[in-house]
């Protein structure tokens, strides 16, 4: 393995109700507890750094398998729902990503959303232990 990067991020203050830096200062942002979990909702929270690092990462690997396939996409989105759910054990995420790739027929959009999934860095990393649905839209 070689790795390409690495970013550190410090959290302080209150946890969820805190504060989290990189250590570039490129993030640099104050979080709370959504209003739907009791807090003030007041700033984001981490299901939505989580969610937009997500959809980022998933995007990225959805256009380098397209890429590879010499498959050109437009107006392609992915849009990562994160859901804090709670069980007797504790809390955990859920989460349902949904792709929408213009122009392509199911069979293709489904494929290539697949092989996406199975590249990405965050589904590979959180594969049998978050719940993740995948939802493919072909408008």
């Amino acid at each position: 393995m070689k790795t390409l990067y690495t970013t550190e991020v410090t959290s302080s203050g209150d946890g969820r109700n805190g504060k989290v830096r990189s250590s570039d200062g490129l993030l640099d942002t104050a979080l709370a507890l959504p209003k739907e979990a009791g807090g003030s909702g007041a700033a984001t929270n981490p299901e939505q750094l989580f969610g937009a690092g997500y959809a980022a990462c998933f995007h990225s690997a959805l256009r380098l398998v397209a890429r590879e396939r010499k498959i050109k996409l437009s107006g392609d989105t992915v849009v990562a729902r994160v859901s804090l759910a709670q069980d007797d054990a504790g809390f955990l995420l859920d989460v349902e990503l949904t792709v929408s790739l213009p122009g392509l027929s199911e069979e293709d959009a489904e494929s290539l959303a697949a092989d996406a999934h199975g590249r990405c860095p965050y589904s590979r990393a959180i594969h049998g232990n978050v719940d993740v649905a995948l939802h493919v839209l072909v408008p």
